[in-house]
């Protein structure tokens, strides 16, 4: 007799082993970190802010950056002469990389000294010299590595020399210097450069001295030099600009024609921040941009943040500049800051934060969810999480749920400096121009698109009905029935309410477009609508919109876009209508009229006058009321300039939205400051709070995976023994 094998008995006990394996890892796995973390284990703890992206930002250059989603990365690493006061309430302008807050000097034409108080008429030129602290360093860069010999190391690259270069890191040495009254000349400088396109140098060629004339010659210069066929780089140390120059090391001085007191806050921004001539000659070396190497994606700064990883389909990565020259959290604010434990950190070193994390999230959902689960530490309430996350009393009060509450989570909210209208194209040949006929069709559809059913549906009711260009807290808004929009609104003893729908319908008729068709052809008016809203958090809102143009029997064609793509069309003047937004670049109505003056179109000079709207009248009083001090002139100048623009209707006017934000308790200095682009330096997080609450919030729950597991092995348990016993009869069998 001899031992026959147990054909297959080996592998069912693997299968069986693997389960008990299986099983016991489970029951043991439990540790200190949530299975669910998106986060690299070694991360866990870290002072490491995280907040999200949804669009590429398209310029981090800040002689070209205008958008809200590129200020978020830009207002962390340059350093402009002003900045806001991050606490104090109205808002007020502070020193940042500048000694002090520059005064205005008064000039007459002749050049003689004007007082102080010099009538406007009277100020031919002013002149503000900005002084700026000395030992301000910028962030470690290859553009100012040098060699042994003190040469720019990097600076006579040829295209053979960067066969190995994918990315900036690809460049070893890195050095610093120190900030210089200079660069910030160069970057004024920059505005003019022909191939940046900078959206402000309309507007500024208005008041800088030279700076239109400047533009003109850099042009002729740089088409000279090939630059229709893509050298950008010219040297602006070589081509001085009358209106801006050094006087010494550490102060320039910017000359104005007439009286713009509104410098002061464009101080304030990325646009006047500096920028080094050695970054602009080292991003310029052929091959560069073919790399994307260039400042429009590694910006070069002295804040105290340095992009360090740029990955627009992934992540974006600001981290602690070590060369950051330092800064202390305000001392002083608005009462109530102190009671909620605003001045806790008074006096303290910035930035708290060692690292801030921007993942991509094109979706509220996902994003709410992961806030939820305590994986980033502020949020946004999108209309599908608003019930989940904030109560509306009987009152109309605002208090956070109770499900909120027991997380620690805490709301803030205010009145946005911002407005979202639907614009038209003036250009366009149907919507736009100014004949009695488009005006009508633009005023029915005014009527027809009914803002308080959008505000009541999309935004909870987080938002107000703009009646024009200016929303509530700046100068020129005008409260009550005395306010509102007379074209498109009808004045009740109950407040304004929105004209009826027959009205739109007549002024329709009137327009030549009666039941929505062109009287003269027959044919239906088909409109085109461009947005860069993609997605299904957008497609309600878009059907939405099209019913509205439905209401007078109207065709409305969506045309879906990104946004770089959608910013081009803008630029070139191919939409037809379309929506935008505009966040308070300064707390002054010049800076929500200028978004209607003529001079500042979107096609002919790049300017933010995206509806290309043009009106001379509107124009004239806008140069009059530009430089003038608040006050009863004006406002009458105010007043006249809405008339004017509610008439032509170059806008749908929109929603002036209201904010609401969560943070959670961790999450702290979070006061909502609507005009500083830099306030990430004063947020503070308690990551050891964090950490403790991500495991609460995310332990795993076991109990369903094993029950499954021992429901597996009830099932192959009797199973396997009874094959087990089948083949040992078979091997008693063969042995007989």
């Amino acid at each position: 007799m001899h031992a026959v094998p147990l054909v297959g008995k080996q592998p069912c006990f693997s299968c069986v082993a693997g389960l008990v394996l299986a099983a016991s890892l489970l029951l043991s796995a439990c540790s200190d970190q949530p299975w669910n973390r998106p986060y690299p284990a070694a991360d866990a703890g870290r002072n490491i802010l995280y907040s999200s992206f949804s669009e590429r930002p398209k310029h981090l250059d800040p002689a070209q950056s205008y958008s809200s989603n590129e200020v978020t990365f830009t207002g962390q690493i340059y350093e402009p002469p002003l900045q806001y006061h991050y606490l104090k309430r109205p808002y007020e302008l502070i020193p940042l990389a500048a000694t002090s807050l520059p005064v205005a000097r008064y000039l007459d034409a002749e050049g003689n000294a004007l007082p102080d108080d010099a009538p406007s008429g009277t100020v031919a030129y002013s002149y503000y010299d900005v002084s700026i602290q000395p030992g301000i360093r910028y962030q470690p860069h290859p553009a100012f590595a040098r060699d042994e010999q003190g040469a720019l190391r990097y600076h006579d690259l040829t295209a053979a020399d960067l066969a190995d270069v994918y990315s900036l890191g690809d460049f070893t040495a890195t050095g610093s210097r120190e900030l210089t009254a200079a660069d910030y000349v160069y970057q004024i400088k920059r505005l003019a450069h022909p191939g940046l396109h900078s959206p402000i140098l309309g507007l500024m060629s208005d008041y800088i001295v030279g700076l239109g004339d400047y533009a003109k010659m850099l042009n002729k210069v740089w088409q000279d030099a090939g630059g229709v066929q893509g050298a950008t780089y010219l040297d602006l140390h070589a081509y001085p600009l009358n209106g801006v120059h050094e006087i010494d090391r550490y102060t320039y001085r910017i000359k104005l024609h007439g009286k713009y007191p509104q410098l002061l806050y464009w101080l304030a921004m990325p646009f006047f921040g500096p920028v080094p001539a050695e970054a602009d000659a080292f991003y310029s070396r052929p091959g560069m941009k073919e790399r994307n190497i260039t400042l429009d994606w590694y910006p070069v700064g002295t804040g105290p943040y340095m992009l360090t990883v740029n990955n627009p389909n992934r992540q974006m990565v600001l981290e602690r500049n070590p060369n950051f020259h330092g800064e202390s959290y305000p001392s002083t604010g608005e009462p109530g800051d102190r009671e909620a434990g605003l001045l806790n950190d008074a006096g303290r070193p910035l930035p708290f934060i060692d690292r801030i994390v921007f993942s991509l999230e094109k979706e509220n959902i996902p994003y709410w969810n992961k806030f939820l689960q305590g994986y980033y530490d502020s949020s946004g309430i999108s209309s599908d999480s608003f019930d989940q996350a904030v109560s509306i009393g009987a009152g109309g009060e605002v208090s956070l749920t109770d499900a909120m509450r027991e997380q620690g989570i805490r709301l803030n909210t205010a009145v946005s400096t911002s407005i979202f209208y639907t614009g038209f194209n003036m250009l366009d040949p149907v919507v736009g121009g100014y004949s009695e006929r488009a005006r009508k069709l633009r005023q029915a559809i005014s009527i027809a698109i009914d803002f308080e059913e959008n505000i009541s549906i999309f935004q909870n009711g987080r938002g107000i009905p703009a009646q024009g260009p200016i929303p509530p807290g700046i100068f020129g808004y005008v409260e009550g029935d005395a306010g509102i929009n007379p074209h498109v609104y009808d004045t009740t003893p109950r407040g304004p309410r929105r004209k009826p729908i027959e009205t739109a319908r007549r002024l329709l008729a009137e327009a030549g477009y009666p039941q929505g068709r062109d009287i003269e052809t027959g044919k239906p008016l088909v409109l085109y609508f461009d947005t860069a809203s993609t997605g299904p958090d957008a497609k309600a809102r878009l059907d939405w919109l099209t019913k509205q143009f439905a209401k007078l029997d109207l065709q409305l064609v969506i045309r879906g876009t990104e946004y770089n793509r959608f910013q081009d069309k803008m630029r070139k003047g191919t939409s037809q209508i379309f929506q935008w937004g505009w966040n308070a670049d300064y707390p002054d109505p010049e800076n929500f009229l200028f978004l209607l003056y003529g001079p500042n179109s979107k096609v002919s000079l790049n300017g933010e006058n995206a509806a290309n709207y043009r009106n001379d009248a509107f124009d004239r009083l806008f140069d009059r009321m530009k430089n003038m001090d608040n006050g009863p002139q004006r406002a009458e100048l105010i007043n006249e300039m809405i008339d004017i623009a509610r008439h032509d209707a170059p806008w749908v006017w929109g929603i002036i939205p209201k904010q609401f934000s969560l943070h959670h308790s961790w999450y702290l200095n979070s006061k909502p400051n609507l005009m500083a682009n830099n306030s990430l330096k004063y947020r503070r997080i308690d990551p050891a709070q964090r950490l403790a609450r991500q495991a609460e919030w995310n332990r795993p729950v076991l109990w369903p995976v094993i029950a499954l597991l021992l429901l597996v092995l009830l099932v192959i348990l009797p199973a396997f023994f009874a094959f087990r016993r089948q083949q040992r009869m078979s091997a008693f069998g063969a042995t007989r």
